[in-house]
């Protein structure tokens, strides 16, 4: 994916599991992204519209905006191949992004 990601978490009031989503999510975003993202953190409780808008029932819940078509997973996002496969990103090889 050579397209710049646009990821939206929803997390709730920084829970210990939201917590724990966004460092993951920072982590793998740093190792497989490297300057090939944005994040946008959504706390539901501030913003319960946005929640809404974006249909989401439980947090934290990462949902990739761009690019299409849109991806969503929910939980903690502590599997880092498997938040891979499910935001389709492949993972960066020596050299790449360097």
């Amino acid at each position: 994916m050579a397209e710049r990601a646009l990821l939206r978490l929803f997390i709730s009031d920084h829970t210990d599991r939201s917590r724990r989503a966004l460092a993951n999510l920072e982590r793998i975003c740093a190792e497989e992204l490297r300057g090939r993202y944005e994040i946008e953190i959504v706390d539901v409780l501030l913003d319960p519209q946005a929640a809404e808008n974006e249909q989401v029932l439980a947090t934290p819940t990462l949902i990739r905006e761009l690019p299409r078509p849109m991806r969503r997973i929910i939980g903690d996002l502590a599997d880092h191949d498997q938040v891979l496969r499910d935001l389709e990103i492949q993972p960066l090889v020596a050299g790449d992004g360097d």
